[in-house]
């Protein structure tokens, strides 16, 4: 049985594949761009008899600089890409099993591409949804 720590720091470790992006498994307080911040956002229990299986969501939250608007928009487009060395859902899902503690996982969308404000400081985020089975 996997813990819920367990399974959010195997979404950073598959994340921390991607050249030059920082990952964090818990919610930082000051962020330092670029940044996967995995977060969980709902848990669903009973999905097979015997609670044999347990569908996790977790919400990874990207981070950006927004020194330069057109560049941070260049790079959040290629962490938001189905291809290539910076897409976030090829390297959350290079070990689907998370280290052996799920199942399955995958990167279900992106939403929330767009701006927001961390600690004062407006930066450029995307946010992409990760399911996770397991026991």
């Amino acid at each position: 049985m996997a813990s819920i720590t367990e399974l959010r720091e195997g979404i950073a470790a598959n994340l921390a594949t991607i050249p030059g992006l920082r990952t964090a498994p818990t919610i930082p307080d000051n962020p330092n761009p670029p940044i996967a911040i995995v977060q969980l956002s709902r848990v669903q229990y009973h999905q097979d008899f015997k609670r044999g299986l347990t569908e996790y969501n977790f919400a990874v939250q990207v981070v950006v600089g927004r020194v330069d608007e057109r560049s941070a928009q260049q790079r959040l487009d290629l962490y938001c890409s189905s291809t290539g060395d910076y897409a976030i859902g090829l390297a959350v899902e290079s070990d689907r099993t998370l280290g052996g503690k799920a199942f399955d996982c995958i990167v279900t969308e992106m939403t929330n591409y767009g701006s927001v404000l961390i600690s004062d400081v407006t930066y450029l985020a995307a946010e992409f949804n990760v399911r996770v089975l397991a026991s």
